[in-house]
C-alpha cells in the first residue's frame, strides 16, 4: 500500500495551486489570521504555508517590527513562495513533524491552515508549537471536519471501491486525516494548551465543473488525491469522479461542501494565569 508521497508535486501542480488556492484556502486563511488577532511586532511561524499567498498578508499584518518564517515540506512550493521576495518573511523546507531549526518561545503566533489533517500523528507536532510558542502564544488551526464529509470525498470512496481500483488501497499515510473537533480538544490539552474558542464552520466551496473539482484537489493534495494508483489505471479512475461530480452539477457548478473544525488556544503565560484574548 502507498503512503503519502512528497515526489508526485509537479511545477505545473505548484502553479495551480498557487492561482486556485486563493479562492478557498487563503480566504479560508485570513479568517483565521483575523481570530487569532496578529499585530504589529509579531513573530509568526506558519506551518504547511504552501507557496506563501497567507504569510504574505500576515507579513503586511506584522509590520513594523514583526516576522514571518513560513515552513513546508514541498520544496516546489517554497520556491514559488521566495519568489515573492517579501522583506520580513523567510520560506524554508520543512514540517510540523521536526521544529528542531526553532529556539524555544520564539515564536508569539503558530498557525496551520488547511494543514492539519495531512498530518498522520498529530500529537508530536502540538508538542512541539507549544516549545516554539513563547508564554502566552497562540496556536490557530483550521482543517478538515472528520464528522462532515462533502461530496467530493465520498463520491471519491465511491469510485475507489470498485474494481480494479479497489485492489490497490490507499495506506493510512496516504490519504487526510480528517479529525472531530472533540479529538482536537483533548489533543490542544494534552499539549497544555488553553483553549480559546473551537467551533466547527460549515463550508461551500463553488467550482465550475467535475474536472475543475478534482484539479483542486490533485493540487491542494500535492499530487497524492488518486497518486496509489498505477499510471495506467489512474486516468481511468479519476474520469469516473468527474463524471460522478457532474450529475450532481447545477446551474451554479458543482458544490462540494462540508465543515472544518477550527481552534484558537494558547500557552500558559509566565505567570501560570491565563493568556488575555
Amino acid at each position: 500500500m502507498s503512503q503519502l508521497s512528497l515526489a508526485l508535486d509537479t511545477e505545473d501542480l505548484a502553479q495551480y495551486y498557487e492561482e486556485v488556492s486563493a479562492n478557498r484556502q487563503f480566504r479560508v486563511g485570513t479568517e483565521l489570521v483575523a481570530a487569532l488577532g496578529i499585530a504589529p511586532g509579531e513573530r509568526v511561524l506558519d506551518v504547511g504555508s504552501g507557496t506563501g499567498l497567507l504569510a504574505a498578508h500576515i507579513a503586511t499584518l506584522v509590520q513594523p517590527g514583526g516576522t514571518v518564517t513560513g515552513i513546508d515540506p514541498l520544496p516546489l512550493r517554497i520556491a514559488l513562495a521566495r519568489q515573492k521576495n517579501l522583506a520580513n518573511a523567510r520560506f524554508e523546507v520543512g514540517d510540523a513533524n521536526d521544529l528542531s531549526a526553532f529556539a524555544s518561545a520564539s515564536f508569539d503566533v503558530v498557525l496551520l491552515n488547511a494543514v492539519f489533517h495531512w498530518l498522520p500523528e498529530k500529537r508530536g507536532p502540538l508538542h512541539g508549537f507549544a516549545r516554539v510558542l513563547a508564554p502566552g502564544g497562540r496556536l490557530g488551526i483550521s482543517t478538515g471536519s472528520r464528522e462532515h464529509r462533502g461530496a467530493l470525498q465520498t463520491i471519491k470512496a465511491e469510485v475507489l471501491a470498485r474494481p480494479p481500483f479497489n485492489q490497490y488501497p490507499q495506506a493510512r499515510d496516504g490519504v487526510p486525516h480528517h479529525i472531530t473537533a472533540a479529538e482536537l480538544r483533548d489533543l490542544l490539552q494534552e499539549a497544555g494548551f488553553i483553549i480559546r474558542s473551537l467551533e466547527i464552520v460549515p463550508t461551500r466551496h463553488l467550482l465550475p465543473d467535475g474536472d475543475a473539482a478534482v484539479r483542486f484537489s490533485e493540487a491542494s493534495s500535492f499530487g497524492n488525491f488518486l497518486g496509489h494508483l498505477p499510471v495506467q489505471i489512474r486516468e481511468q479512475a479519476r474520469q469516473a469522479i468527474v463524471e460522478e461530480l457532474d450529475r450532481g452539477r447545477t446551474d451554479e457548478g458543482i458544490v462540494l461542501g462540508g465543515a472544518r473544525v477550527v481552534a484558537i488556544a494558547h500557552t500558559p503565560s509566565a505567570d501560570g494565569a491565563p493568556a488575555q484574548a
